[in-house]
């Protein structure tokens, strides 16, 4: 089942979603059928939330640049704000060349991470 196939917010927002992903370099898929996003060694970088706003994981550095450059701001989700993430604006949502070389970006940085462990059941 694709990632995003329960997606109840707009679906033209998952559709901009997976056209970043796609036209990325990192081969990443979409995950999760209700909450879209993508994962990379275990560590979740990017998301799609239900009012249909992307957040990227990026490094400190990054992201100042990013919001230096974007009208970007936190991400807060269930009333906590995500360290490390920034939420994407809808503009820039829409410029996927623009946005998939940040998704690379934030792939190649969260590549740097050690690996999560896997939980044996």
């Amino acid at each position: 089942m694709p990632g995003g196939s329960k997606y109840q917010g707009p679906p033209e927002a998952l559709e901009a979603y997976r056209s970043v992903i796609k036209e990325s370099q990192t081969g990443a898929e979409v995950k999760g059928a209700k909450n879209p996003y993508t994962s990379r060694n275990g560590h979740m970088f990017s998301f799609l939330d239900a009012d249909g706003t992307m957040a990227l994981r990026l490094s400190d550095e990054l992201m100042e640049e990013f919001r230096l450059s974007y009208e970007s701001g936190d991400v807060i989700q269930y009333g906590a704000t995500m360290r490390g993430y920034s939420s994407v604006p809808a503009e820039l949502l829409a410029d996927t060349e623009t946005l998939a070389v940040w998704f690379d970006r934030s792939w190649k940085r969260i590549g740097t991470l050690p690996p999560k462990p896997t939980k044996k059941t």
